[in-house]
């Protein structure tokens, strides 16, 4: 009983460790210092579900504010999101996973689309490797 506790213990203590070296090795990309939330009042129900599930996964491992002041075309985003998902200890599954798309999707047409000059481009690996450079 006793071991099986320790090792439940350590398997919790090495989660929050990855989880805090993953979040403490990420750059801070411009995008992190924008809004970090989105008044999804107008949005339908399910939307409104999506964007609960999207702050919840997405903020495992970099901030919420990245995704929220990004644009992106639709296949960028169905890109990135599948990308994500692949992460270890993203802990997204198929249907969260669709479910995030779908919220980043429709917030892409119907928020960040209307007002373009807002928000920023997705930068690249590499010029996400240049801002690593510099910051550290």
């Amino acid at each position: 009983m006793y071991k099986a506790i320790r090792n439940l213990a350590l398997a919790g203590y090495c989660s929050i460790s990855m989880l805090a070296i993953t979040q403490s090795s990420n750059v801070t990309l411009p995008q992190d210092k924008g809004p970090d939330k989105i008044n999804v009042s107008t949005y339908s129900p399910d939307l409104q579900k999506g964007y609960k599930v999207f702050t919840e996964k997405c903020s495992k491992c970099h901030t919420i504010a990245r995704p929220i002041n990004t644009t992106m075309t639709r296949v960028e985003w169905e890109r990135y999101v599948k990308r994500m998902m692949h992460k270890p200890n993203s802990g997204i599954n198929d249907s969260q996973g669709k479910t995030i798309f779908e919220f980043l999707a429709y917030d892409q047409e119907n928020r960040k689309d209307k007002n373009p000059s807002a928000f920023f481009k997705s930068l690249s690996d590499e010029e996400i490797e240049k801002l690593k450079a510099q910051q550290h």
